[in-house]
């Protein structure tokens, strides 16, 4: 195990025990909107960043942060922690319990280290990139399936999905009648871990950030799956759409993806 992804593991937890204490408290009077009604922050995201942005300033003084909340900038070149606090804000608010902690490391713009944890579920996905991925503690594998029409998907949908025509409805509804079924759980982070865990096979999305992805991103490349951009457009931290999956089935929904 890396230091890094010790570090990485050990800080979401401490994190993810502070929003515990903050679930069904917070409730909808404690949500601020960022700037669409659905884009939501909550006294809980901050502490959790907080909580994380302290011990990795502590232990790692020369790395960047790129944080959603505080520390926004993307960077893409030197040691670099990339933070989402609260992966699943609107979840929270509402008392479902799908939202994790999500910490990733990167190294020159590739994720080489990173943890998902989710307080609720009692789960921490971890892994770095050259020792494999885990879920608490036991090691995990993407799925074998290859045939889409056996698979089971996930994916999510913009905030913006009322004003630009790029909102992945057209998509959701092509897949939802040629695969086994599609889901919708609210948190990227946790989509990731859950194909890096052979639960899903297959996830995309598009118009997410850096923090949504990184740890992500590693757990499932981690596991032995395949992470790109959709139609190989970008990268898929940082850039505008992404496509991860078990590598069986990665072209063949590639192939049915359109409109992004």
């Amino acid at each position: 195990m890396s230091r890094e992804r010790e570090a990485a593991e050990r800080v979401a937890r401490a994190a993810g025990e502070e929003i515990l204490r903050r679930y069904r408290v917070s409730g909808q009077s404690g949500a601020e909107v960022k700037g669409r009604e659905r884009d939501l922050v909550t006294e809980a995201d901050r502490a959790s960043e907080a909580i994380i942005l302290a011990a990795l300033r502590r232990e790692f003084p020369g790395d960047g942060i790129v944080a959603e909340e505080s520390s926004p900038e993307y960077l893409r070149s030197g040691r670099v922690w990339v933070v989402d606090p609260l992966d699943g804000t609107v979840n929270f608010v509402h008392g479902v319990p799908q939202f994790a902690v999500s910490i990733g490391f990167m190294v020159d713009g590739v994720p080489r280290a990173g943890c998902v944890h989710a307080p609720v579920m009692r789960e921490t996905y971890a892994a770095d990139l050259d020792g494999g991925a885990t879920l608490d503690g036991v090691p995990i594998r993407v799925s074998s399936e290859g045939d889409l029409r056996r698979s089971l998907l996930v994916t999510g949908f913009p905030y913006q999905r009322n004003e630009d025509p790029r909102n992945n409805l057209a998509n959701f509804a092509r897949l939802a009648l040629h695969a086994r079924g599609v889901r919708r759980f609210g948190s990227a982070a946790l989509d990731l871990a859950f194909v890096a865990a052979g639960r899903l096979d297959g996830y995309w999305e598009l118009w997410l950030s850096p923090w949504d992805t990184c740890a992500g991103v590693c757990l499932v490349r981690a596991a032995g799956g395949t992470v790109t951009g959709i139609h190989g457009r970008g990268d898929p931290v940082g850039g505008d759409t992404i496509l991860a999956t078990n590598g069986r089935i990665h072209d063949s929904l590639d192939g049915m993806l359109d409109g992004l």
